[in-house]
């Protein structure tokens, strides 16, 4: 939303005598090395020993009032832009199967601790329409989400969407993870997809993401020059002027 984070509080719920405390060891270290490196600092936390392993980050941040991101306010002209390439839920499944090639995993595990920091300094030079993450709803839920809170439609270019690694490889065995059926289902009623498209892509759009990238419409003369400055960013559609909410696959 165009903040930037000072600190940030620990939230654990984890199975001691299941895990062991070497792995909840590892997982605050990771949290903390994040958090150094977002500029963040730890304030502090609550670790609860439950019988699922849960951990997340509650981040207290600043942002100009007049400055802040929101997924509304896309303008039909304006260019959708993504951050990172899409696919982690489908390599990490394909991990779970014991499937997924070491290197596509590690690709994919690279990408997910990568932070949007760099993305977000370099989007407030295109100063941005609106601004998502993709994360657990897909590149096509989040941006239905955008479409109607803009009040247009959004159309997605299936071709151009960025994949990792290994991510069409495993939409074409069938190891496609539940939550894309589920965003499926969620945004049935505003989601058109072209007749011919390729469906391995429209897995790709409905995948699910952890720690995806941004999504972000701006004006079409700022898109190129993002695209040129950050790797792995990619023009993936457009905002149109139709009914506010749809969403378009082409």
């Amino acid at each position: 939303m165009g903040g930037t984070p000072l600190a940030a509080m620990n939230l654990v719920s984890y199975p001691l005598k299941k895990l062991g405390p070497d792995a909840l060891k590892e997982i605050l270290r990771g949290g903390l090395e994040a958090m150094a490196e977002s500029g963040a600092v730890l304030a502090g936390g609550h670790t609860v020993e439950g019988q699922e392993l849960l951990y997340g980050l509650a981040v207290t941040g600043t942002v100009h009032p007049d400055k802040v991101w929101r997924n509304g306010g896309a303008l039909p002209g304006d260019v959708l832009v993504l951050t990172k390439p899409l696919g982690t839920g489908l390599v990490t499944t394909a991990a779970k199967g014991g499937m997924a090639k070491s290197n596509h995993l590690a690709t994919a595990m690279r990408w997910m601790t990568t932070l949007n920091r760099d993305a977000a300094r370099l989007l407030k030079d295109t100063e941005p329409h609106a601004v998502t993450d993709v994360t657990g709803f897909g590149l096509a839920g989040h941006a239905a989400e955008m479409a109607e809170a803009s009040g247009y439609a959004l159309e997605l270019d299936l071709e151009a969407l960025p994949a990792m690694p290994g991510a069409l490889d495993a939409a074409a065995t069938g190891l496609v993870p539940a939550g894309a059926g589920k965003n499926r289902t969620s945004i049935a009623a505003v989601l058109e997809i072209a007749n011919g498209a390729d469906e391995l892509l429209v897995d790709l759009a409905l995948d699910p993401q952890t720690s995806g990238g941004l999504l972000a419409a701006v004006p079409a003369d700022a898109a190129g020059r993002l695209v040129r400055r950050l790797p792995g960013t990619a023009v993936v559609g457009r905002v149109i002027d139709g009914k506010a909410g749809i969403i378009r696959l082409r």
